[in-house]
């Protein structure tokens, strides 16, 4: 496994990030023991940065993964919190249900611009004041926008920066793959520490992935991806790919990479929750059901955090 350091944040990260949206319960729902003995493969194969957040619901799994793990690793989490309070809330629970001293990287969740980071700029100076206390060791935001990376590049006070950045394209909210490049090249001039996630377009590139991780590696200003993994079959996959090393035609078979879906069960009564909660613009009503636009959505899962009534799920 190759590592670098994240920026200038002295935080020395794996390349392979284990996202650990795919296993909880807006995924996969794996139980809690079979979640975290993947992460605990990816560990024991050299992954030491995990990728994950408050919606996600999947901290039980990190602390039992790290149980009895003498390793360093480091661990970003994130959250929508808008006032001082609320973040402050989400930082101590994610230090209870870890068990952790501290967060490595704690992120605003989803930022869009300069204005929505404005916005959050008070649950943000929260995080400065966590930085400041020992809580945490860098604060950042994640996004899909290229806006808003341009806009983080810009404040002193960001450390790590999470984009959205593929081959094809997909899922960046408000340009061009070329232009979330520049943007990223822009924030790596300034200092921050950039850790992609996506490159495999939330499932749609899954048929190329060496292609996908290929491209996203060449990159020289990513410092590590966040991939999303539910098998230990998927680790063995992308450990391999991602130290450079030849994958056994047994293992691909193994793996047996297909394209996920968003599923929307016919009990839905088309309220609409789900389209408001899509940054993508892949969800609508129509004709009294949600529908799902498949070339838009990027199978992040979010949309089912929003569904009142469970019936939205990616397959």
């Amino acid at each position: 496994m190759q590592y670098r350091s994240l920026g200038q944040t002295g935080i020395l990260v794996s390349r392979l990030c284990f996202g650990a949206l795919t296993i909880g319960p807006l995924q996969a729902n794996l139980p809690v023991r079979e979640g975290a003995a993947v992460i605990r493969k990816a560990l024991e194969s050299g992954v030491n940065f995990i990728d994950t957040a408050e919606l996600y619901r999947t901290y039980p799994y990190i602390r039992e993964a790290l149980r009895g793990f003498t390793g360093d690793v480091a661990i970003c989490s994130k959250c929508y919190a808008y006032t001082r309070q609320d973040m402050q809330k989400s930082v101590e629970k994610a230090l209870i249900e870890l068990d952790r001293d501290y967060i490595d990287i704690f992120m605003l969740h989803e930022q869009e611009s300069a204005l929505t980071i404005k916005g959050h700029w008070e649950a943000y100076e929260y995080l400065l004041q966590a930085k400041r206390k020992g809580l945490i060791r860098a604060a950042g935001i994640s996004t899909h926008h290229v806006a808003a990376v341009l806009a983080a590049a810009a404040v002193p006070e960001i450390d790590v920066i999470h984009p959205l950045i593929n081959y094809a394209g997909i899922g960046i909210a408000d340009g061009t793959r070329e232009d979330m490049l520049a943007a990223i090249k822009t924030a790596t001039s300034a200092g921050k520490g950039i850790y992609a996630m996506k490159a495999l377009g939330g499932g749609n590139l899954l048929t190329r992935p060496e292609k996908a991780f290929d491209f996203v590696l060449s990159i020289p200003e990513i410092d590590a991806v966040a991939v999303g993994m539910s098998t230990v079959h998927e680790v063995a996959y992308n450990t391999l790919l991602f130290s450079g090393e030849k994958i056994p035609e047994t293992l691909k078979s193994a793996v047996r990479r297909q394209t996920r879906r968003l599923h929307i069960e016919e009990w839905c009564r088309g309220c609409g929750e789900c389209a408001k909660r899509c940054r993508a613009g892949a969800l609508a009503v129509k004709d009294g059901k949600a529908r799902v636009d498949k070339d838009l959505c990027v199978f992040c899962g979010y949309c089912a955090a929003a569904c009142p009534d469970f019936c939205i799920k990616v397959i």
